[in-house]
């Protein structure tokens, strides 16, 4: 039996909040192996028990998380006032700055030689992608993301050594507070519907997940590819879509783990060819 756990319950919720249809939803998780009659029960569990929380009590949680303290987060000198950045080894150019959410885009963070090797090197490594489950602290397949991808240890080639370190060069930020590079690839058909970052500081798996460096802040999505069409990052709350283009990267912040950074996002369907992205997450941290 499929368990319909905390995780997939703020999956469901995040997709009608971002105006997703049920059947849509429905569509996606039966794609993603999920047997009919659990995935009905599901949704319809998940929403009866959203919808019965009074209008009064989600005002009062949105305001108690909202006014959770902000951590600092990388980045947040970045500006399109500059329009480039040198990055110890290369200079970034800043095609696109928003204030809320903090989104940035990035152009020339990759040379084409970098996005060629790193999907070289991932390419016999990867696996069908799982997300963080924050109700155990361990990783589990999602319905929401049918990529494969894999993780290279930090500074694992001198690629990744050098990326990480022009990362933290760009955006301000230890680079010591950085996880390990992810690389997925996205075929025709494969997405990552809308969600957040942050761990859920609600969720019983959370706290030992901070142990290793704390909560996520901040993430850098670099696109090793050009799709032939599709693959947008997309941010619901705000309607911005984001071209995946080789070289290019996507960068936010978010200084609390609450909807009110209004970091939702996903990764849009590829409709033709496939996309690699190399993500990467910051935490307040040391990351161990």
């Amino acid at each position: 039996m499929q368990p319909i756990t905390a995780e997939l319950k703020r999956w469901i919720v995040a997709q009608a909040t971002a105006g997703h249809p049920p059947d849509v939803v429905l569509d996606a998780m039966k794609a993603s192996g999920w047997n009919e009659d659990v995935a009905i029960d599901a949704l319809e569990t998940t929403m009866r028990e959203h919808l019965g929380v009074a209008a009064g009590d989600e005002a009062a949680n949105a305001a108690a998380g909202a006014g959770e303290p902000a951590r600092p987060v990388p980045g947040a000198a970045v500006t399109a006032g500059t329009p480039a950045i040198h990055a110890g080894d290369r200079d970034v150019r800043v095609v696109m700055a928003m204030t809320l959410p903090r989104v940035v885009v990035f152009a020339d963070l990759l040379s084409a030689d970098e996005c060629v090797e790193l999907i070289a090197l991932a390419r016999s490594r990867l696996a069908r992608s799982e997300t963080v489950e924050t109700s155990t602290g361990g990783t589990a397949v999602n319905p929401a993301r049918t990529s494969d991808g894999m993780f290279f240890e930090p500074g694992e080639f001198p690629v990744c050594a050098r990326l990480e370190k022009r990362i933290a060069e760009l955006l301000g930020w230890p680079l010591e507070n950085g996880e390990g590079l992810q690389i997925l690839r996205y075929g025709p058909g494969a997405e990552y519907l809308p969600h957040y970052d942050y761990f859920d500081p609600e969720e019983a798996g959370t706290p030992a997940i901070l142990q290793r460096g704390g909560q996520r802040v901040g993430s850098i999505v670099c696109y090793l590819n050009t799709p032939d069409a599709g693959g947008a990052t997309v941010f619901p709350d705000i309607g911005l879509q984001v071209a995946p283009v080789r070289g290019n990267a996507v960068f936010f912040s978010y200084d609390r783990p609450h909807p009110a950074t209004r970091t939702l996002h996903g990764g849009a369907p590829v409709h033709s060819g496939e996309k690699w992205v190399a993500t990467k997450w910051l935490r307040e941290g040391k990351f161990e």
